[in-house]
């Protein structure tokens, strides 16, 4: 059986409970963007940096993987073979479902309640 086909994908805040997968929308359709190649990857992530976005990490993931996310997220994904010349978009949207400095949710009462109970056993 083959080894599943590496690609790479830009996250934003990676390994945090922030993490974010870029995405650019095509209608009304989110869709990740899978580099076969890393330098490409690289490329398009300075692209970003270059319209401000915050800096992305690379990720090398199975492709299976991140269609299985894209399935159970409801996004599409596009595979940009090694030397396609993939270019960001010239506007973005104003609202992600991720924000770079998003503040952590607070604590509910209940769970402030919980932990203080747990904390006198």
């Amino acid at each position: 059986m083959a080894a599943p086909m590496r690609v790479f994908v830009l996250l934003f805040n990676a390994r945090t409970e922030n993490e974010g997968i870029h995405t650019i929308q095509i209608g009304d359709r989110n869709t990740v963007l899978m580099f076969e190649s890393e330098d490409d990857a690289t490329r398009f992530a300075l692209m970003l940096e270059a319209q401000d976005f915050p800096a992305p990490t690379l990720e090398a993931m199975d492709v299976e993987d991140i269609q299985e996310f894209c399935n159970s997220a409801d996004y599409d994904c596009e595979l940009i073979e090694e030397g396609m010349l993939a270019m960001p978009p010239e506007t973005s949207v104003e609202e992600t479902d991720w924000q770079a400095n998003a503040p952590k949710p607070e604590i509910s009462d209940i769970d402030r309640i919980r932990r203080q109970l747990e904390g006198l056993l």
